[in-house]
């Protein structure tokens, strides 16, 4: 099996349309989580949302080229152009055919979707849009990075509700393993902050109804009482090792582990015991090579909703036993809601930076421990030198995915 580093990232989100301005935020402990005003709330429980603000895509393509797209299509091919200019790859000098894509989307053209249909009800069929189905579909997150940079080798679109991220790098690791491909361009998108992406979400009573920006996402604390809404797109650059060597790539971590199970359990909640996201765990740190103890730090799913903060604490000690309450656990999602799709995509990126500038994040907003949550969710940021991080994805439907980098030396 061929080894995996990653050589490029790109994020755009609620806290930076970059990676400087992105890690800046988080290491300020910025949260981007604010009242809705793309749309009337007034009938809706749910004020608050993470959205990505003064996104400008013309930075990335022709006015042209993104009005056929979706604003998650927009977020994935600006997220990949940062994650290829990082890596240093020249496109113009490399085989193209073997390089893929594996970029999902939880939802897709939501919002699309919803004005279409509007018109449908209203004016009929005759005026629905020719690029409605071109534009809503999940995999046209991947098959326009892959147009707009020429990438001729595999391309994929994996889903998995909010595992979708963590999955799709996780299948890109795997393709580069094996020899499909010598670079994946992988990650995750979403833009749904919508009418009915937000009520659709509220009548599962997922949402949180705090109107206090501070107090909304809260994972792990006592007072959580759902997860915020959120949108954006983290996209990396993953590259055998040989291949980055071969060209004096800037390598900033190696991928040495994946884990993916199956609950199949329930449709929305996690398993009572934990031991789907348990086994997960497992299969990473077993494919690493190493021993429970070695790992540092879990960027954890921690969506502070009730079920997954205690579901989640509870697969975490059935792999670490005593030594879980020895590790930093910390929730990006504290700062940028819960993006969904994009989720484990950018929080895969933050595990890498903590990575390269042994600096782990404060669980923004945690103030109120619970009996049930008894680890140590880092109240307070940490600067502390990490060798193994691991980041978990839980997804409706009982998907559970697990990555496992090290520190490149």
């Amino acid at each position: 099996m061929k080894r995996v580093v990653v050589t490029g990232m790109g994020v755009i989100s609620s806290i930076g349309q970059d990676l400087p301005s992105f890690w800046e935020s988080v290491k300020a402990g910025k949260i981007g989580i604010k009242p809705i005003d793309s749309f009337d709330t007034t009938e809706y429980k749910v004020k608050l949302a993470a959205p990505v603000e003064g996104f400008d895509p013309k930075a990335y393509m022709d006015p042209k080229t993104a009005k056929r797209m979706a604003p998650f299509c927009q977020f994935a091919v600006a997220a990949s152009s940062q994650a290829i200019s990082q890596s240093g790859l020249d496109l113009e000098q490399e085989d193209l055919t073997r390089i893929g894509v594996s970029i999902g989307s939880g939802i897709g053209g939501l919002g699309i979707m919803e004005k279409e249909e509007e018109k449908l009800l209203n004016k009929g069929p005759k005026r629905i849009a020719p690029m409605l189905v071109p534009t809503m579909i999940t995999n046209m997150a991947a098959g326009n990075v892959a147009i707009a940079f020429g990438l001729k080798g595999k391309c994929i679109n994996v889903v998995t509700a909010c595992a979708t991220g963590t999955n799709s790098i996780g299948e890109a690791f795997r393709s580069i393993q094996v020899g499909e491909c010598d670079v994946m361009v992988a990650g995750g998108t979403e833009s749904s902050i919508t009418p009915l992406g937000v009520a659709g979400f509220q009548s599962l009573t997922a949402l949180s109804t705090s109107e206090d920006p501070t107090r909304a996402s809260i994972p792990f604390d006592k007072e959580r009482n759902g997860f915020v809404m959120g949108e954006g797109a983290g996209v990396v650059v993953l590259e055998e090792l040989e291949h980055a060597k071969a060209r004096n790539a800037n390598i900033l971590a190696e991928v040495v582990g994946y884990g993916s199970t199956c609950d199949a359990f329930h449709i929305t909640s996690p398993a009572e015991d934990g031991e789907g996201a348990a086994r997960a765990m497992e299969f990473a740190i077993k494919e690493a090579g190493i021993a429970p103890e070695e790992v540092d730090y879990i960027n954890a799913h921690g969506t502070s909703t009730h079920h997954n903060d205690m579901f989640e604490t509870l697969a975490i000690k059935k792999v670490f036993g005593d030594y879980a309450y020895k590790l930093n656990v910390n929730s990006t999602k504290s700062m940028i809601g819960h993006a969904l799709g994009a989720a484990g995509a950018l929080e895969f990126i933050t595990m890498v930076k903590t990575i390269t500038d042994s600096f782990i994040h404060a669980t923004v907003g945690y103030q109120v421990p619970d009996e049930e949550c008894d680890l140590n969710y880092t109240p307070k940021a940490v600067e502390k030198e990490v060798n193994y991080a691991l980041s978990n994805s839980l997804g409706f439907g009982g998907h559970n995915a697990t990555l496992l980098v090290k520190k490149y030396v």
